[in-house]
């Protein structure tokens, strides 16, 4: 489909629905009625044409309208999208044009006009919105197509409603009918002023959900095959995602449920660090995970801690996917890699997989979505993401021996590390590589037991004698360090606050190991 913009000033709308292309729509002009409207030099890097058409000093509203469609007639257009285009049109343009839609800061018809913010402040309401609607000759009229409420806050003025009306709600609803009309899924009744939308009619999966979530995609099935299941996006996330992520082979299926949820765990694993980094992911929980020089020297390292479990799991990386990587991941059943690019060789070696499914993100890494949910029966959980990074300030030792620089170095690893592992969590590290990791059980000491066999039976060239131990909680009783020192432990980093911390310390002590505490736990229990 292709697009007419109409702004007078920045055209914020309409870049963003330029750098979206939501349902494939690109526009063919941008016009607008001030040669100084900044829209035009923004348009214009986008490679976008722009046309300027001034309304003269005695010029009628229809004189210029009629120059304004004169302008258009050069282009091949099927939807006109205003945005901040400050003149009332005539039925002279409307009934010249495609259909036209514009978006209002307000859940219209409440508080049309200019002034719709100081108008909702007056008003003291605690819900405010956009709404994206088809034009007439009215002012702010035309049927609805879709609003989006966003919420009034305790101590807004102006400019904060303005913000958040735009980025929250505008910047959601308009792209949202941009692409039902690409995909002609819209049909306007003018004699009821009223907009059907195919496919919006509500079930299980909505079209739309009221937290702004769009359905991205019908799931095959859910965790289980009795289950149904729909993809959701919200797509005002900048930060690297795997629901935003383009599937490279095409051919290959699409991911599943299981499929997203895992991927999602493996590139917030590797986010965790700056240096090149690699993970393996099995039902959420790291198989392994690896800092080195070199992205194929971290998945080796990684996938070496238990290749037994890594068997059909995620692969993530946070640099560019090398031939070198590529060739060892496909050297066993994996169902997904995701990095934020490839070489073409690299692609080359992972398209002889059929099925696995090569996902590239977007490089930004910095955590931009600070929220997590977790849906309820009746409700959902909402929590600040854990963002915590440790520094080896924030590290108090409590044992008579001192770790060494390398020990802190690997001691940081295994937390970060360790807060992407499902509790109750142990973890083992040596350098900047796992060694064996015991996740999910209901005794913390049965976690560092898991975690030593894993050490010892499933890793290759390498064991627990001399690791590091990281553990997402206290330890409530001195028989986690007994077991950790007869897998060979040496150091470990743990919360701390335990009533039994004392005899925690004392037993480290007696078998001369360091240990440091962060004050802070990192459960993760979904």
């Amino acid at each position: 489909m292709k697009l007419a913009g109409m702004a007078s000033n920045r055209g914020r709308n309409l870049l963003n629905i330029a750098d979206r292309a939501p349902g494939g729509a690109e526009f063919a002009v941008v016009l607008t009625n001030d040669a100084d409207a900044p829209v035009l030099e923004a348009a214009a890097e986008r490679g976008i044409p722009t046309e300027v058409v001034e309304r003269g000093d005695d010029e009628s509203r229809e004189a210029h309208e009629e120059r304004v469609l004169d302008a258009l007639a050069d282009y091949d257009f099927d939807l006109v999208t205003l945005d901040g285009y400050m003149r009332i049109l005539s039925e002279t343009f409307i009934e010249g044009t495609p259909t036209t839609l514009n978006v209002h800061p307000s859940l219209l018809p409440n508080f049309p006009g200019m002034d719709t913010h100081e108008q909702v402040l007056e008003a003291g309401v605690k819900v405010t919105g956009c709404t994206v609607h088809v034009v007439d000759e009215t002012v702010d009229g035309g049927p609805i197509v879709t609003q989006e409420p966003i919420p009034v806050f305790e101590g807004d003025d102006t400019e904060d409603l303005k913000e958040r009306v735009l980025y929250e709600g505008e910047f959601t609803a308009y792209p949202r009918v941009v692409k039902w009309f690409a995909q002609d899924r819209v049909e306007v009744d003018w004699d009821d002023g009223t907009v059907d939308v195919e496919g919006d009619e509500g079930g299980d999966f909505p079209a739309r959900r009221l937290v702004s979530d769009d359905r991205a995609a019908d799931l095959r099935y859910g965790e289980n095959p009795h289950q149904d299941a729909a993809l959701y996006a919200d797509t005002t996330v900048s930060e690297a995602s795997v629901v935003h992520a383009d599937q490279l082979n095409e051919g290959a299926k699409a991911l599943s449920y299981n499929n997203y949820n895992d991927a999602d765990g493996a590139l917030n694993l590797i986010k965790e660090f700056d240096e090149p980094a690699a993970a393996v992911i099995k039902h959420t929980n790291p198989a392994g995970c690896a800092t080195a020089d070199s992205v194929a020297e971290a998945y080796g390292k990684a996938l070496s801690t238990d290749p037994m479990s890594a068997f059909g799991g995620i692969v993530a990386l946070n640099r560019e996917c090398d031939t070198a990587t590529a060739e060892q991941i496909i050297d066993s059943f994996k169902e997904v890699v995701v990095a934020p690019s490839y070489t073409d060789a690299a692609l080359d070696v992972l398209f002889q997989k059929e099925n696995l499914r090569v996902l590239e993100v977007n490089d930004n890494f910095e955590v931009t979505d600070t929220l997590t949910e977790k849906p309820l029966v009746g409700g959902r959980l909402v929590q600040e993401r854990d963002t915590q990074h440790l520094t080896p300030e924030d590290l108090e030792v409590v044992t008579e021996r001192q770790p060494t620089e390398e020990q802190l170095d690997s001691m940081l690893f295994a937390w970060h590390t360790l807060k992407h592992v499902k509790s109750n969590g142990i973890l083992f590290a040596k350098g900047t590589e796992t060694v064996g990791i015991g996740m999910g059980q209901v005794s913390r000491v049965d976690a560092v037991r898991l975690a030593a066999m894993k050490a010892d039976e499933h890793a290759e060239g390498k064991d627990a004698e001399g690791a590091v131990m990281a553990s997402d909680a206290f330890f409530p009783f001195p028989d986690g360090i007994e077991e950790a020192a007869k897998a060979g432990i040496e150091a470990v980093i743990q919360p701390g606050g335990s009533k039994n911390d004392e005899s925690v310390i004392e037993a480290a002590d007696e078998h001369d190991m360091t240990m440091v505490m962060t004050g802070q736990r990192s459960f993760r229990h979904d």
